[in-house]
């Protein structure tokens, strides 16, 4: 069969895209303004790509168009498809219908963490040596793709999205995998453009809890009030918690944040000690190992894994140094993102060097201002801020950026839409040892290599002061 995909550079997409080819299909797709790493894993699967969404497209003649939820009415392409009663579906039904049937499906749903704890759990599968098919929103270096499928391989880990389906389908993505293990990582508000309240999102995650049977596990945080009221509406499940008081717990090691020792029913498995920090990633692991635990992976296994684990793109990513200055890549786009990412990069720095924060709010709920008065205290920690968003375009926000964050006083360095002068703001203040944190999930403009080529073509003599603001 071959099937064309509309939105194919998505994160989800472009896994599905990939799972598709492995099950016997023949993929192309279609997106408008792609950026790696989805374009460049496509392009590197040998799966054709068409810029943009022309109504021409329908003469590939494909058997079946994958629709992403990017795309809605009055797209040249959709309308095509429509009109000439072409057969279309959306990519969770398609996953639902073709590939989740009969596979232990390990879910990852949450407001944060998602990615990473999704990349956890299939590296725990891989490095056990029970590989796992998997789709994630993110490219971990140890897995190498984001999505991968064989059909005799027995478990599949999916990312879990709350956000809706399709234009047709406004039901959340993860109500159609139909898990046999849940990890409901937390829940806060969030998609201020599709929910009203986070008691909408709480209704979507009943229907989650409502899939799920009764020999199944829902893993979730201890403490959670939203998560509370969502399995108070009905579970028919048995469940694990995580984080202090709960079944599995994290004893973190004094002197070093990226150690700790992993309890179980109160007794102790073994030692966590490996590449990532911050205490949300130790919860994201205990998730994780709690999640193979109940497929069938030992406790021992899953440790020996996780002290491997090398990391996930686009999550405190390093992206190089220039001329003593390091500049990292971060996909945290929610006010609780962004404060946990900070924190995780001050737990790794120390408090001695300084954090350059450079924020794009690019989610259509940041853009729309509905947490905007919550962005200072998420900067919190950050000695100098950053704020990009256009006055007009794509990245327009609905709110002044200046106005919003004036109370970081003299550490609010720069707000504005003009790419070019936000990365001469930077070289101009960025000195020796900073640490710049880009946040954004989008590609902002390939700011990450741009910002690296301005530093190192700067003259030697202004990065090893403090320039005036």
């Amino acid at each position: 069969m071959h099937v064309h995909i509309l939105g194919i550079c998505g994160t989800f997409m472009g896994g599905l895209a990939l799972i598709a080819r492995s099950a016997g299909h023949r993929v192309t797709g279609c997106d408008a303004g792609v950026y790696p790493p989805m374009s460049t894993q496509l392009l590197e699967q040998g799966i054709d790509l068409v810029e943009g969404f022309d109504a021409g497209q329908v003469k590939l003649g494909a058997d079946l168009y994958i629709i992403g939820n990017v795309v809605s009415r009055g797209n040249p392409l959709m309308e095509a498809i429509l009109d000439q009663g072409l057969p279309y579906i959306s990519g969770p039904q398609w996953l639902s219908e073709h590939i989740l049937p009969g596979q232990h499906v390990l879910a990852v749903a949450g407001t944060h963490g998602k990615t990473t704890t999704s990349a956890l759990l299939a590296w725990i599968f891989e490095h056990a040596g029970q590989p796992a098919n998997f789709l994630i929103g993110g490219v971990a270096p140890d897995l190498q793709v984001s999505a991968r499928y064989q059909a005799q391989r027995r478990h599949f880990v999916i990312e879990a999205d709350e956000y809706d389906t399709a234009f047709f389908d406004k039901r959340s993505k993860f109500v159609h995998y139909r898990p046999r293990t849940a990890i409901l990582n937390n829940l806060e508000f969030d998609h201020a453009d599709i929910f009203p309240d986070l008691d909408a999102i709480e209704t979507q995650f009943h229907h989650l809890v409502r899939t799920i049977p009764a020999n199944g596990r829902i893993i979730r945080p201890a403490a959670s009030e939203a998560l509370d009221r969502v399995l108070a509406r009905g579970c028919w499940t048995a469940v694990d918690t995580f984080g202090p008081d709960g079944l599995w717990q994290a004893r973190t090691d004094a002197t070093n944040d990226r150690r700790c020792q992993v309890l179980h029913d109160g007794q102790a498995q073994g030692w966590l000690d490996w590449s990532m920090a911050g205490l949300h990633n130790q919860s994201n692991a205990l998730a994780a190992i709690a999640a193979a635990h109940h497929a069938g992976i030992s406790i021992s296994a899953a440790l020996a894994a996780l002290n491997a684990f090398q990391g996930v793109r686009r999550r405190l990513e390093l992206r190089g140094t220039a001329q003593g200055v390091a500049v990292y890549d971060d996909f945290a786009h929610h006010p609780s993102a962004i404060a946990t990412t900070i924190d995780g990069l001050r737990r790794r720095i120390g408090t001695g060097p300084r954090i350059l924060a450079v924020l794009e709010p690019r989610s259509n709920t940041m853009k729309l201002g509905t947490m905007a008065a919550r962005l200072p205290d998420a900067l919190a920690q950050a000695d100098q801020v950053y704020c990009y968003g256009d006055a007009a375009g794509k990245q327009a926000l609905g709110w002044d950026a200046a106005q919003v964050l004036a109370s970081l006083g003299s550490r609010l360095i720069w707000t504005g839409g003009d790419l070019p002068a936000l990365i001469d703001s930077l070289c101009h203040h960025a000195q020796a040892g900073d640490h710049i944190l880009i946040m954004s999930n989008g590609g902002f403009g390939g700011i990450h290599l741009k910002l690296l080529d301005a530093l190192a073509r700067r003259p030697s003599d202004i990065s090893s002061h403090q320039p005036p603001h």
